[in-house]
């Protein structure tokens, strides 16, 4: 069958005839086209943008606002959480002032959720962000706020299965506990119970000896945050070794009743997994040729933590209370039994730790650290419980070595160690003393001695020595007095004398350059003193130290006065050891001018030279110094201070340093009136003052020696005839002088204080005057005297210095009558001189009238005036 045949298509026309175009050329639009461009105006919409939204916020380094960074913190991406952290913190240092907003309350409460973070490197950003950052911009804040954000995180975070993010957390709790220690109390019960269950588990979570070691150094800062801990803590800072290392072992630091008993049970607890931490080491050190520094830190800070617990026990509980707690006291002994029971047969059998083969220096220092530190919980475990007698004289005899120094390397490491520690442990010997003699009293006293003398001057060991010896002075005192025919106290005697012998020359050795260690010293010295009033034989041994004393205040080489530490310390210790002058039962000679040559020193403050004179006058009156040496220093002091213009370092100058002599003669003066026998003391004195006088002191050292010499004497006078005419030139000289110091215009009725400080050099010599009028006879002769002296100078030589001197001293005597005559009483003593004063005036007007002189016309009219107001005084 054949195919039927196709159609054949119709050429008709085309629907959409396809037309070519030639390249280039553009056509023209249809005529049919429509138009569809549109003209408007432009419309102005508002700007949706979100750098428009930051604008006046504070952004970091890339943009992003503290809300922005703050929500990327909990984001899935573990890189977009550690770049927010970053991003913080240089917010924060970018914007320092958004610190000081309350908004830092809000970043804190979103970034502690941080804090278990899976990433070990997000939580170590998070920590250098609050350590650097945060913290410390909030430490005037409200602590109790910041710390309560903080610590529910960090607790919950302790509790984490992760090891990394327990351990971190105990690192953040270091770290709040860095900026708000007071805020330990608050969480105290819950930290120790964290410490007690991660520590519990060691060997799954502290497998690491460097995790282990982190974890016990957190335990320890905590441990030290309890009030009993804190005050041994802060006195083994070198800066503090003025203080009395022994207050930390003192009972009445107990702090039971401040709210801290309470967690005492929790630190029981810790105790036998802290020695069970330990033991675990004890097989590895007898195996290793050298002890690994890991391994050694562990220990140390283990016994570190053992030691602060128990010291928690004996000075932060009160057995009293714990007898009648809630607890009950049986459970209270029952604890207590099982505490000791671990150290006896733990940690005892364990001392002293020596693997028995051959180390290095270093490592020998280390386990003698080790040592030491368990040799000091034992002690301290026997003030809570005694100890059987055999643990005690294992401890007492390690004791003793350690004093002698026989376990101590010659390496400059090893005695550091030696002295660290030894520091600690001297402080229990004046406790095993004061339970009474034994027969370790006198050993321990040795070997301490030896160690007293080995240690260097100003050394932290050299100030425990002598805080301890001042608590043993009690309990060897005690002895003592027992029985004096106890043949052990002819060694305690001889203990005694050793450490007082060493005193003076160490408080010398020191100088000014250990002035916290010098305070122990005169503290000692002090308590020294104080009891040699109780006992004889301690009398003898510290009036000795005078003697040796001399060179810590001043010696004189010849008019030179060369001073010693005193003058150079500070104010605290210079008031002890003048304390110390009183307890000697005689002060000599030499000691006393030694004292009264630091007071002559212008560095030496005036309140310490006014206290230095109260000290002699009460050592005086108890009879510790003889009358004439008691006389002798007042007129030594007056006699040589020296009133020049010369500036100390006090800071006194010329006016200031009168005003000093004047004030002490003052007191001087008074003191004096207080001795009784005022004519036992004018015979005492009165030679003595009048020679001086010959030899022409200073005005102002003058009127201070004529003072004391009116002080003591009486109406009429009860000066010898020798000494009257001895004084009646002296006197002349000086008056003088004296007046030389008024201005012109004094004889005005209104006298200006200026003026009246210099009728102050005059008064001495008016009262004598009164009391003696014969005196002023001499005196109204050496004057007339004086004037014939110069005229006849100026008839032998018309030099023109010698006219003028001439006619000064005419002026200056004309002065002086002035004065006496304005004072009623001696107006009325001089009208018994009128021959006198007559030839006074005699004197002038023969000068004025001689042809020899040739003066200028001022000097005639000085004359003048000079003639004229002599003339008043014999109308």
């Amino acid at each position: 069958m054949t195919r039927p045949k196709a159609k054949s298509k119709k050429h008709g026309s085309v629907d959409f005839k396809k037309i070519k175009h030639k390249i280039g050329r553009k056509l023209p639009p249809p005529k049919n086209t429509t138009n569809t461009e549109v003209k408007s105006k432009a419309i102005v919409l508002p700007e949706q943008s979100v750098a428009a939204e930051k604008a006046g916020l504070a952004v970091n380094k890339k943009g992003l606002t503290l809300k922005e960074l703050l929500q990327q913190t909990s984001h899935h991406n573990v890189k977009v959480r550690r770049d927010a952290l970053i991003g913080i913190k240089d917010f924060f240092c970018k914007n320092p002032e958004e610190l000081k907003k309350s908004q830092k309350y809000a970043a804190i409460e979103k970034l502690r959720e941080r804090v278990g973070d899976d990433d070990k490197v997000v939580r170590k950003l998070l920590y250098d962000l609050f350590e650097v950052v945060i913290l410390p911009s909030c430490k005037e804040d409200n602590q109790e706020l910041i710390t309560s954000l903080m610590m529910a995180y960090i607790f919950n975070a302790m509790t984490h299965l992760a090891v990394g993010i327990r351990i971190m957390a105990f690192d953040f709790l270091d770290l709040v506990l860095e900026f708000y220690p007071s805020s330990f109390s608050s969480y105290a019960e819950k930290i120790f119970q964290n410490y007690e269950d991660i520590l519990r588990e060691n060997q799954y979570y502290l497998q690491d000896k460097e995790k282990l070691k982190d974890t016990i150094a957190g335990l320890v800062r905590c441990l030290s945050l309890l009030p009993w801990n804190k005050v041994e803590t802060d006195l083994q800072n070198k800066d503090n070794i003025g203080q009395r290392l022994l207050h930390a072992f003192e009972d009445d630091t107990s702090m039971s009743s401040n709210g801290f008993s309470h967690i005492i049970m929790k630190l029981k607890n810790l105790v036998p997994i802290l020695i069970n931490s330990f033991q675990e080491f004890i097989p590895s050190i007898n195996a290793m040729t050298n002890l690994e520094g890991k391994s050694f830190g562990c220990m140390a800070s283990i016994l570190n933590s053992i030691d602060l617990i128990v010291r928690s026990f004996v000075y932060g509980t009160d057995k009293k209370l714990e007898c009648s707690s809630s607890q009950g006291g049986a459970n209270v002994a029952e604890w207590d039994v099982s505490v000791s029971s671990a150290f006896l047969k733990k940690l005892f059998p364990l001392f002293p730790i020596d693997p028995g083969h051959g180390l290095s220096e270093k490592d020998y220092d280390r386990l003698l650290d080790l040592n030491i530190v368990i040799a000091k919980i034992f002690f301290e475990l026997n003030e809570w419980i005694f100890l059987p007698q055999f643990v005690l004289e294992k401890f007492l005899e390690f004791l003793e070595n350690v004093l002698l120094g026989k376990f101590r390397t010659t390496a400059q490491s090893g005695k550091a160690v030696w002295e660290k520690h030894l520091v600690q442990l001297l402080p229990f010997i004046p406790k095993f003393l004061s339970r009474g003699a034994s027969y370790w009293t006198s050993r321990l006293l040795w070997a301490f001695t030896h160690t007293f003398r080995e240690s260097k001057p100003g050394s932290l060991l050299k100030s425990a020595c002598l805080s301890a010896m001042e608590d043993m002075l009690t309990p060897i005192q005690s002895m003592l007095s027992m029985g004096t025919n106890n043949p052990g106290n002819v060694e305690l005697q001889e203990v005694l004398c050793a450490w007082v012998g060493e005193l003076p020359q160490l408080l010398i050795q020191l100088g000014d350059k250990h002035p916290a260690c010098s305070l122990v010293l005169v503290k000692l010295q002090l308590r020294i003193g104080q009891r040699a009033l109780c006992n004889s034989a301690l009398v003898c041994m510290y009036d000795s130290m005078q003697y040796s004393l001399q060179d810590f205040y001043s010696t004189c080489q010849g008019e030179q006065i060369c001073y010693g530490p005193f003058l150079r310390l500070p104010r605290e210790s210079q008031e002890f050891s003048l304390c110390c002058l009183y307890y000697f039962s005689h002060l000599d000679l030499p000691l006393l001018k030694s004292i009264a040559g630091c007071c002559l020193s212008h560095d030496l403050d005036p309140n310490m030279l006014f206290r230095i004179i109260e000290i002699l006058h009460s050592a005086y009156k108890d009879g510790h110094i003889k009358i004439a040496d008691y006389l002798s220093v007042f007129i030594t002091l007056v006699l040589r201070f020296n009133v020049s213009p010369e500036v100390g370092s006090a800071g006194l100058k010329g006016d200031a340093l009168c005003k000093v002599l004047k004030s002490m003669t003052t007191v001087i003066c008074s003191y004096m009136e207080q001795m009784g026998d005022n004519n036992l003391v004018l015979q005492i004195i009165e030679k003595m003052i009048i020679d001086q006088i010959m030899l022409k002191p200073s005005l102002d050292n003058s009127c201070s020696l004529l003072r004391m010499l009116v002080t003591v004497d009486s109406k009429p006078t009860r000066l010898s005839e020798q000494s009257i005419i001895t004084l009646g030139p002296c006197l002349s000289e000086y008056l003088m002088d004296a007046v030389q110091c008024i201005p012109e215009g004094s004889e005005k009725p209104h006298i200006a204080s200026n003026q009246l400080s210099a009728i102050y050099y005059l008064l001495p010599c008016f009262f004598l005057f009164d009391r003696c009028h014969k005196l002023m006879g001499y005196v109204l002769k050496t004057m007339g005297s004086a004037i014939t002296e110069s005229s006849l100078s100026l008839t032998t030589d018309n030099g023109t210095q010698h006219i003028g001197n001439s006619l000064t001293r005419v002026n200056t005597v004309a002065s002086v009558l002035v004065l006496m005559h304005k004072d009623a009483k001696l107006r009325h003593i001089m009208s018994e001189f009128k021959e006198d004063i007559d030839n006074i005036v005699q004197k002038v007007i023969s000068l004025q009238s001689s042809k020899q002189l040739s003066l200028t016309i001022e000097e005639k009219h000085n004359l003048k005036c000079a003639f004229e107001r002599l003339n008043v005084l014999t109308r």
